[in-house]
């Protein structure tokens, strides 16, 4: 892979389609019911037990304000992406994760203007693909200083 390419996890949350850098994620689980803490952030879903310890899931939707459009029968085919930082671990839950795909980083319009309801400071681009647009996030970013500290 060359230095104007990156490979991207793509998933869906409410029927848009998303990316991460894959160099971002750890791994990829199938839905675990998470157990609820409380006073923590209304996006936080709770907790699930992770190797040797405890990962808190992140729900996407909530923290993004999306309105949620699924079912909520649908959930346990939501999946959960647990991302690649040694001292903050989380996951997040998502709709459905589809494929890894190399893309070229010219190909990463990094005009934040359209940002469908996500705050631009998540979105590191905007990637044209197929006929379509997928929004890049950087999950390092996607958490808050004073957020981070709440949850770890």
């Amino acid at each position: 892979m060359s230095s104007n390419e990156m490979k991207v996890l793509i998933f869906s949350l409410n029927q848009e389609s998303y990316a991460v850098n894959i160099m971002e994620v750890e791994r990829i689980l199938g839905y675990e019911v998470p157990t609820l803490i409380p006073d923590v952030p209304d996006f936080i879903k709770g907790v699930i037990n992770y190797e040797t310890g405890i990962l808190p899931i992140i729900d996407l939707k909530k923290k993004f304000s999306l309105i949620d459009v699924t079912s909520h029968d649908k959930e346990k085919d939501s999946k959960i992406i647990v991302t690649n930082d040694t001292e903050n671990k989380f996951g997040i839950l998502v709709d459905n994760v589809y494929e890894v795909k190399d893309i070229k980083t010219t190909s990463i319009e990094k005009n934040q203007a359209v940002s469908s309801g996500v705050s631009g400071s998540y979105i590191e681009g905007l990637i044209k693909l197929d006929n379509k647009i997928v929004i890049l996030l950087d999950l390092s970013r996607v958490l808050t200083e004073e957020e981070s500290e709440s949850i770890f």
